[in-house]
């Protein structure tokens, strides 16, 4: 659908172009008291224009290169495999939203034995050692090749996991002998003279398993920001690892945030400091303590300028309307912490003026399944129409004074429309 500028006559509303637009407008005040009603946010819903992609360009990449690595792995082309894997490292590809292309042919290569040792540890069996051994032939076979070894040894990784998240202490120790092998084999190849992304990352997922991992996190993921600064998943990566419950503390992710943010200047601007701290504030808010909120604005501002991609602005735009929204976890975290999430939620009026121009529902459904810790899935079609009415309200409940008397917003390639009223 395609929205022409208006007329003089009415002007475009786009509230980050306005002068400012107020924080408490006199409306939103009367509302909190009690003094006028709140609007209704399902008809306001339907006054919002906003193309929605069930299936979006970065979901169609995704899927497009991890079935490349799943088809070559079934048909035995592991020398054309580890070409492209390494190919793909050499020249930091991604996909348009940023994901390595090396990491998901990967994980297309193996994921046919992990499917079926998902099914054996869920049943309780243990699962068919058939699947590695195929592997370790190929292996074998490109003794030198790092891309065959890599994905002998992220198998092994995302095994041990499984046996992990099973919970029973023979699961515990099979984690354990899966990672111990999988840092053998990654052991004999060095990132950084490979120039290897990929077996950087792999080595870093280790970590979990180390005595003492809190030494090693921040200069292991050092290493693998230098070598490929342009994949924010590295830096969100390195935020969440750092986490209270993992191997660090909120100060560490603060000082982190900050040289992470210098050593990528060049790339991300201030954003290298919002990436560390993103997936970190959704899963624990008291970071918002921590957290300087000017400073990770700026950051979200420098990303959706340079990664204008509208799977990465609808990321950002759920994270600050539903994840930062006040009360979001049903208790008041503190006076500095409230203030701090009220300035990052206050994003979403410039992710939506200035840089929304479609829908991705299921990325808003992920942010409220991250943010309540729900892991039941419903199917894909109710995740869908749940993230698109989700997104809608949200939209309509922070411009209701642009949806009053009857106007509409409308968006395009240009930039979000007011409507005047039929």
């Amino acid at each position: 659908m395609r929205f022409e500028p208006l007329s003089p006559q009415e002007p475009i509303a786009r509230p980050a172009t306005r002068k400012r637009r107020k924080p408490a407008p006199l409306a939103g005040i009367l509302r909190r008291l009690g003094l006028v009603p709140s609007p209704d946010l399902d008809s306001l819903s339907k006054r919002i224009l906003l193309p929605s992609l069930p299936v979006s360009d970065e979901e169609h990449a995704r899927e497009q290169h991890f079935w490349v690595g799943q088809r070559l792995a079934r048909q035995d082309d592991w020398e054309i495999l580890a070409n492209d894997i390494r190919r793909a490292d050499r020249l930091r590809l991604r996909t348009p939203a940023g994901q390595t292309l090396s990491n998901l042919m990967a994980q297309g290569a193996r994921a046919d034995l992990v499917a079926a040792a998902r099914d054996a540890i869920a049943d309780g069996r243990t699962p068919d050692h058939g699947g590695l051994e195929a592997l370790e032939e190929a292996r074998n076979e490109y003794p030198g090749s790092y891309p065959i070894t890599l994905v002998v040894a992220l198998a092994h990784v995302d095994m041990g996991r499984l046996w992990r998240d099973h919970g029973r202490d023979a699961g515990e120790l099979r984690f354990l002998e899966h990672f111990a092998q999988a840092e053998a084999l990654l052991d004999a190849f060095d990132a950084t003279a490979l120039d290897a992304p990929s077996i950087a990352s792999a080595q870093c997922a280790l970590l979990a398993a180390r005595p003492t991992p809190r030494r090693h996190v921040a200069d292991d993921y050092t290493r693998l920001i230098d070598l490929d600064p342009g994949t924010s998943a590295h830096m969100r990566a390195l935020g969440e690892a750092l986490l209270p419950s993992r191997f660090g503390s909120l100060d560490e992710i603060e000082l982190e945030a900050r040289r992470c943010a210098a050593r990528t200047d060049r790339v991300w601007g201030a954003g290298g400091y919002a990436w560390v701290w993103l997936d970190a504030l959704a899963l624990d808010p008291d970071g918002l303590g921590v957290v300087d909120a000017p400073f990770f604005v700026e950051g979200l501002r420098a990303i959706a300028t340079r990664l204008p991609d509208q799977h990465v602005i609808n990321q950002l735009t759920a994270f600050c309307a539903l994840v930062m929204a006040p009360h979001r976890q049903g208790r008041r975290l503190g006076l500095a912490k409230e203030r701090a999430r009220a300035t990052i939620h206050a994003c979403l009026d410039w992710l939506v003026a200035d840089h929304l121009r479609e829908l991705h529902p299921l990325l808003w459904s992920q942010a409220l399944i991250g943010a309540g810790r729900d892991t039941t899935l419903p199917p894909r079609r109710t995740v869908l129409q749940h993230g698109r009415t989700t997104a809608l309200r949200a939209i309509a409940e922070r411009f209701a004074d642009d949806l009053a008397d009857g106007h509409a917003l409308a968006f395009s390639s240009a930039g979000m429309y007011r409507l005047p009223s039929l």
